[in-house]
């Protein structure tokens, strides 16, 4: 695990949350940059736009936002000139902070955005005098799912009877996004896993799953018995198609076909197996590749931010019972896994629970709860959008193995 470091930092770290539907199909990706100041505080906009301008030219849109459109929080440099990202294939949405939105030739500037193609969203919509006058010239606006409940209706209606769609950010519970969708916003934002509905305590495992939970619970021994490993796998028929077709897949680059599950298991190492194992939890189909995605950018940030394997699965197993809604507490009983990963999943606690911690508060954009933990934000950020396009590449792989 990683040493705790000072959070002040040169660059800005890069936030990516999925903007979602009602029944949490993915709608666009949302991107935007934050600089935090010597004291662990983000740096006001305006006066970090030049570090965050250098870190979106880094930024590869087809491996941030898939096959969805991209949002990305404007600075003054990007909406005068949004050619870094023209090259989004699936759109590009600037999303207007207050501070830009207060500028004089804004008005200029969204005409030629037009031009471009490229949409335009009110960003932190307060209904102020400045956004108001823009809301004809906008197709979203983005309203906060914590704000008081007749607030937040209030602004709702505004933007609706403008004819813009709504997004709900910071939908991180199930009552913003309930009082969110009961006031009329259309699109949500926040952990693309927060399911409808309350976890299921009392759920049955088939037996193709016991044998799934079994294979992680192997994956996060320190030392992992490479036999047990390969007798789950062929003694599950779904398993050993997977593996087997994975590994003969071209993503692998073997130079022959692969027919033994033993050599297809060594080849292809924990975290691929264990990418399996989950594909097989949630159902790794090509309709289900973008939750799929999610799960394993988890797996890959926990497991980055550890340095080890044993970090990303307990990634996984936190992702799995998100999805599926079953308590962390009945998966480590199922699975029968470490103190060290059923601490994390439990109480985030011992060696990995500040890294599974760190790694829920960066998805839900909680600044304060990435510090409590006592990792530099920073670093998780990078930690996490460096796992996007790994997890990317493997959730397509296992989607076309289904």
């Amino acid at each position: 695990m990683p040493e705790t470091t000072s959070t002040a930092r040169a660059g800005a770290s890069i936030h990516r949350q999925p903007i979602v539907h009602p029944d949490r199909s993915v709608f666009a990706y949302a991107v935007r940059g934050r600089v935090l100041g010597p004291d662990g505080v983000p740096l006001p906009e305006a006066s970090a736009e030049h570090l965050v301008d250098a870190a979106y030219s880094l930024i590869d849109p087809d491996l941030v936002a898939g096959t969805r459109p991209l949002v990305v929080r404007a600075t003054r440099r990007l909406l005068a000139d949004p050619t870094p990202f023209l090259g989004a294939p699936h759109g590009l949405t600037l999303e207007l902070p207050p501070t830009l939105v207060a500028e004089a030739d804004v008005r200029a500037h969204l005409g030629a955005l037009a031009e471009a193609d490229v949409r335009v969203a009110l960003a932190d919509y307060t209904a102020s005098p400045e956004q108001d006058a823009l809301l004809p010239h906008v197709q979203l606006v983005k309203v906060d799912a914590a704000a008081d409940p007749a607030v937040l209706a209030d602004l709702v209606a505004r933007a609706v009877q403008s004819g813009t769609v709504v997004i709900a950010e910071r939908a991180t519970t199930r009552e913003r996004v309930q009082v969110a969708l009961d006031v009329g916003a259309e699109l949500l934002q926040g952990p693309l896993v927060l399911n409808n509905g309350p976890t299921t305590a009392d759920r049955a495992w088939g037996v193709s799953e016991i044998q799934c939970l079994e294979l992680l619970r192997l994956l996060s021994e320190d030392a992992v018995d490479q036999r047990e490993v390969i007798r789950v796998v062929q003694t599950d028929p779904v398993l050993t198609v997977r593996v087997l077709h994975l590994v003969n897949s071209s993503a692998m680059g073997v130079r022959n076909k692969v027919d033994s599950v033993r050599q297809a298991v060594v080849l292809l190492g924990p975290r691929h197996l264990g990418a399996l194992a989950t594909a097989s939890l949630v159902g790794a189909t090509p309709a289900s590749m973008e939750a799929l995605w999610y799960l394993l950018t988890r797996a890959y940030a926990c497991g980055g931010l550890a340095g080890d394997d044993v970090g990303y699965t307990v990634g996984l197993l936190s992702a799995v019972s998100s999805y599926l809604r079953v308590p962390a507490a009945n998966v480590v009983a199922d699975t029968g896994v470490s103190s060290d990963v059923a601490d994390a999943l439990l109480h985030r606690t011992g060696r990995y629970g500040p890294v599974l911690a760190a790694v829920l508060a960066h998805e839900a954009n909680d600044a304060d709860g990435v510090r409590a933990t006592g990792l530099d934000e920073y670093e998780v950020a990078h930690a996490y959008l460096d796992a996007v396009p790994r997890a990317l590449a493997l959730a397509s792989n296992l989607a076309a193995a289904a």
